[in-house]
């Protein structure tokens, strides 16, 4: 149960984190009439393939990590209960010594699941590494598709902001993702300071204005 509750949280993550949230602003000129589309990010990391490798990679790490941490809670357990049982005939100094070990066990499950699921830990830097590529490439592809097509705002339909209605003649999730299929090859162009894998991806990060 609580395997299945760490992959689902890790899920949740790489929809939040990689999602584009917000509004891709593209500058231009005197407009009279300001152009606007739309995506579905959502659908955009279902159908990437990138963004299925990469969740599969983290669901297996949390998988693995999460079996870990219940196996050293299942010995913690059949040790507690022996010692139950025990007790009453141990000595005193047995008895301190069987409580100290079981202190031990607990501090050890403890420190792994921290180690794996804790701030800064094992998965939000996986997380950072194996999702960076795959945000880099859609962000750039929604400014390709916004370039190409003249538009001055794109929204994220699964993002924070609310769409009380949204017209399908503009929504772009498809030409975001013949972008990909398009540059897939392509290495994307990146500062030092965006792909550096030590930092944070934002929970939910907004698309600044190219130049910024």
């Amino acid at each position: 149960m609580k395997g299945d509750i760490a992959i689902r949280k890790v899920g949740s993550f790489i929809i939040s984190s990689v999602l584009l949230s917000g509004i891709m602003l593209v500058p231009s000129g005197a407009h009279a009439q300001q152009k606007i589309g739309w995506i579905d990010s959502q659908e955009t990391m279902k159908q990437y393939p990138d963004a299925v490798e990469a969740q599969g990679k983290l669901d297996a790490l949390v998988a693995q990590w999460q079996a870990d941490i219940n196996k050293l809670q299942s010995d913690f357990q059949q040790e507690a209960n022996d010692y139950q049982k025990r007790r009453l005939v141990l000595p005193e100094q047995a008895q301190i010594q069987e409580e100290n070990k079981l202190n031990d066990m607990q501090k050890q499950i403890s420190d792994l699941r921290n180690k794996r699921f804790g701030q800064n830990g094992d998965l939000y830097q996986q997380q950072n590494t194996i999702m960076r590529p795959v945000q880099e490439k859609i962000m750039q592809a929604i400014q390709d598709v916004a370039k190409d097509g003249n538009y001055d705002y794109i929204f994220d339909k699964s993002g924070q902001v609310l769409l009380m209605y949204s017209n399908p003649k503009y929504d772009l999730t498809q030409q975001v993702l013949d972008k990909l299929k398009i540059t897939a090859s392509k290495p994307v162009t990146t500062s030092p300071a965006t792909t550096s894998p030590t930092s944070p991806v934002p929970s939910n990060p907004t698309i600044p204005p190219p130049g910024h």
